[in-house]
Order: C-alpha cells, then structure tokens, then sequence
C-alpha cells in the first residue's frame, strides 16, 4: 500500500488548520476558504458536509467534521496528535510526497504574496520593484525547522525562520523563501496542473512559471524578480529535474544530504485510502 498525492495533500491540510479530537475518532478541518475544505473532503472520501459558521466579526468560517477510527490511528502514527499547535514536529511524510504535503501546508497556513513595492519611488522613480515571497506560520519552531531542512535537502533553497510575538498571544514562526528562491518553490509546488490546490494561491503563481530571462552578469541594484543570474539557477524540466521537482545536483551534493533529522519509516496507508497516484 502506497501514499497517494490526494492523502499527502490532505496531511499537509490537517497538520495547518487540522484537528484530532481527544474522543480518540473524530476529526475537524476549518478555513475561509470554503474551496479548500470541499477539496479535503475530495481527497479524503468524505460524505460529511461542508457547515458555514459565522464568526463574532460577522465573518464566515468553514468547517467539516467527520469520525472514522482507522483514519485517525493512522494519523496519530504518523506524528498527527490533538492539541497539535504547539506540539508538532517531523512527521512520518514519504519524499515522494513531501511537496504534496508542504503545498498543503501552503494552502493552509501558508502564503503566497506577491506586490509591487514603491516605498522609495519618491527618491527616484526607478526605486520600484516587484516583490514575491512564500511563507509558512507556525506555532510550533520544530515543526517549522523540519520542514526548511526538508525542503533544502530536497529543492536546494534555504529560508529563514523569523519569530514573531503577538502581546497576548504565543509566539509564531515564520519560514520564508523570497526572491529566486521563492520561485523555485512555487515551481516545484505546482508541478502539474491538477494537483489539489487552492485556486487563489495558484494564480498568483501561475505568472512566475515562464522565466523572465537570463543575464550573465548582474547588474547594479537589485535583481528583478523572475531573472535568472550566472545561470546558478538549476533548470526544471528535462533530464535535469527528478520526480516531485527534486534538483539531481541537488541529491549528488553532499552539502544536501546531511539528514538533520533522523529517518522515519512512513507507515502504511489504510486500506480505505489507498488511491492510485496520477502520473507525477
């Protein structure tokens, strides 16, 4: 039995805006987004129904719940627990599936921002520049540092992880990936074009799928978003890219492969949720 990339998705949901009840069966997902809960619903098998709530904002929140005993052992084997925020760690994710778990993570807890800075555009109207960035919150910092060491080894790309403090609330952790970086994670995120994702975050990336241009040399000032420089960047597609967006320099760097976290043995799926991958 194998992971499929609906399921590795669907974790990648439920370890963001997930929740396992402490009655050891039911499970809950919330969001905004009433499209990403119907897609977890999708990739799950779900029958429960997607419920609107109205927040005390006069917001409105959408949510499943749902109980299946073997679903939720299976979660819990695999590093899933209740009360998770401030728990989480490494979980037991396959690297075939890790970048369909991490766009989870994206469409859950993460964003996708793109915008043109004008900050110092009254000094000189050339000072505008196009901004991008894609970023990961967590309220666990063990969580957040296994996912960039996860991501380096697999793409090549490193983030910082920023701590943020809310008076009143607990502190949060930001992984950010920006500029060149950022590019080549929103690549390897979206590998195919039907993949489970939110729609929103996809058409903002959809524009830096086609590179801008190449340059020998870069020039003075700050690189252009979507430029690729000395031709340092590694190439998708081709012979040069492996399955799931993985860099082949990238796996015979040693540089890459130090482990940082030790090697856990995903546990089998349940048979209920074994579904076939499509060509990846």
């Amino acid at each position: 039995m194998a992971w499929s990339v609906e399921l590795a998705y669907a974790v990648g949901l439920m370890a963001t805006d997930g929740n396992l009840s402490s009655d050891g069966r039911h499970m809950s997902f919330i969001s905004r987004d009433g499209e990403l809960v119907d897609t977890l619903r999708r990739c799950l098998g779900l029958t429960a129904r997607t419920r609107p709530t109205q927040t005390s904002r006069g917001g409105i929140l959408y949510r499943v719940q749902w109980g299946r005993r073997t679903l939720y052992d299976w979660f819990l084997t695999i590093g899933l627990m209740p009360a998770k925020s401030r728990r989480l760690a490494a979980l037991a994710v396959p690297d075939d599936y890790f970048v369909d778990f991490f766009r989870g993570c994206i469409d859950g807890d993460g964003t996708v921002l793109c915008y043109t800075d004008r900050y110092h555009a009254g000094k000189k109207a050339d000072y505008v520049y196009e901004r991008l960035y894609v970023s990961l919150v967590t309220a666990s910092e063990p969580f957040a540092e296994w996912i960039r060491m996860k991501v380096e080894r697999l793409v090549g790309v490193w983030g910082p992880i920023h701590r943020e403090t809310k008076r009143g609330h607990h502190p949060q952790w930001r992984l950010r990936y920006a500029k060149a970086s950022s590019i080549q994670i929103l690549r390897w995120m979206y590998y195919s074009p039907d993949v489970p994702c939110l729609a929103r975050k996809r058409a903002t990336a959809e524009k830096f799928f086609a590179r801008l241009g190449t340059v020998s040399v870069r020039g003075v000032g700050r690189p252009r978003v979507g430029w690729l420089y000395n031709g340092e960047a590694p190439r998708l597609g081709g012979e040069t890219a492996c399955r799931g967006g993985e860099m082949a320099d990238s796996r015979r760097s040693k540089r890459r492969t130090r482990k940082g976290v030790r090697v856990q043995v995903p546990p089998p799926v349940p048979p209920s949720l074994t579904r076939a991958a499509p060509g990846r």
